[in-house]
């Protein structure tokens, strides 16, 4: 296998691609396992922190399995991670060629709905900005969002103008975050029927969104999309 070897210097990130390159071509089969860090550290001549990071690095995208005193095995099936960003509606909808318009429908200090509290973990007594709007494509709707944002944590949005500028992407400018959660769900449209021009009992495609920064909840988001919309993601 030395001829698969990096020059010199060698990094953790060159010892990766080789590794990934030996699992790829099954010089490394599915299930085996792999030699361990002082063996690769002699093959490829550099110190074993240097392997230690490059293996790490692949565990962490399924490709290694590794325990202590049970040595590094090759999955048999990788997990791949998956990592989505918090998408801007208007670049979306400008990528398709279409015009981008933005269309706030509600704005108010309430308390939040007791599902909405469940899921944030809040006790139901803090200050919630709820906003609801509507995004269009070429002029027809294109997606309803159902808002609540923890002032507490994000002090700045009762200030914000978003009669101009989406919550949505005032939040991904303005409010980093640490996690998030989303759920995909079809649905019944419901009592989004309204902004997006079509009948309660249709199914539309609904996307929970929950961030966070560390502890401290940012906001819960319902999307709702039109009944001709697809999603569509790159693996």
């Amino acid at each position: 296998m030395h001829g698969d070897l990096p020059g010199s210097p060698t990094t953790w990130q060159a010892i990766r691609d080789v590794m990934m390159r030996r699992i790829r071509t099954r010089a490394y089969t599915p299930g085996s396992l792999i030699p361990n860090e002082a063996e690769l550290a002699a093959e490829f001549g550099c110190a074993r922190a240097t392997v230690n990071r490059a293996l790490q690095d692949l565990a962490a995208s399924g490709f290694l399995d590794r325990r202590r005193k049970a040595g590094t095995r090759v999955m048999e099936a990788p997990r791949r991670k998956a990592t989505l960003d918090i998408p801007l509606i208007r670049n979306e909808v400008e990528a398709r060629g279409q015009d981008y318009e933005y269309r706030p429908l509600l704005r108010e200090i309430a308390p939040p709905p007791g599902p909405v509290a469940a899921r944030l973990h809040l006790s139901g007594g803090e200050t919630m900005l709820h906003v609801q709007s509507l995004h269009l494509a070429d002029g027809a709707p294109h997606m309803f969002e159902d808002r609540w944002i923890v002032v507490d944590t994000v002090p700045a949005i009762t200030g914000a103008d978003l009669t101009r500028l989406s919550p949505n992407e005032w939040l991904v400018r303005e409010s980093p975050y640490t996690h998030g959660t989303m759920e995909f769900q079809a649905v019944a449209a419901g009592a989004a029927a309204g902004p997006l021009a079509c009948a309660p009992a249709d199914p539309v495609l609904s996307i929970l969104r929950i961030t966070w920064m560390h502890e401290a909840a940012i906001t819960h988001v319902q999307e709702y999309f039109t009944p001709a919309f697809r999603l569509g993601l790159e693996l």
